[in-house]
């Protein structure tokens, strides 16, 4: 879209079930997150695991979501021929502040819809973690908010425990 000059290159834009959405800016909490995370990551899996930040995920031909976060199974390839799809996603993370209500209204249940296993919602404004699992029939089973000083061992890596007080305060 951007190459085709439709949309200016600097928008940032997402494709969400055939609308292409503007995504809200990103704030220095927003970024905050994200690098902690994207540097935290990174040291406890290694080579395990691809970590794609920001990056597109293709869930059928009308949804390519950008995720603040996506923890992916690991290839040679790094997905260089292709996006990753949906049964490629470990965990999937988003960080709100702006998008609280976009994030947790129509991209947590889309990725429910596609059966990804584990998404985390970073609440910002509430000081809260989301914790999304068990994808059926369209939305999550389980369904947990997490607050700081607790903590979180992602599905895919049981040996892994983040704490929420460095991120959340």
């Amino acid at each position: 879209m951007g190459e085709a000059q439709i949309f200016p290159p600097s928008d940032r834009l997402e494709l969400i079930e055939g609308e292409v959405i503007t995504m809200s800016p990103i704030g220095f909490r927003h970024a905050f997150v994200i690098n902690y995370l994207g540097n935290w990551f990174p040291r406890q899996l290694g080579e395990r695991a691809i970590i794609s930040i920001q990056n597109p995920i293709r869930l059928d031909p009308h949804s390519e979501p950008q995720p603040d976060l996506v923890i992916l199974k690991p290839r040679e390839d790094f997905y260089a021929h292709q996006l990753p799809q949906a049964q490629d996603v470990l965990l999937l993370i988003e960080v709100a502040d702006s998008s609280l209500s976009y994030d947790r209204e129509i991209k947590v249940p889309l990725y429910a819809k596609h059966r990804i296993n584990e998404v985390w919602l970073f609440n910002l404004n509430q000081a809260q973690l989301e914790v999304y699992r068990s994808p059926q029939e369209g939305y999550y089973q389980d369904q947990t908010i997490l607050i700081a000083p607790q903590t979180l061992t992602p599905l895919a890596f049981p040996e892994l425990e983040i704490t929420l007080t460095r991120i959340l305060n």
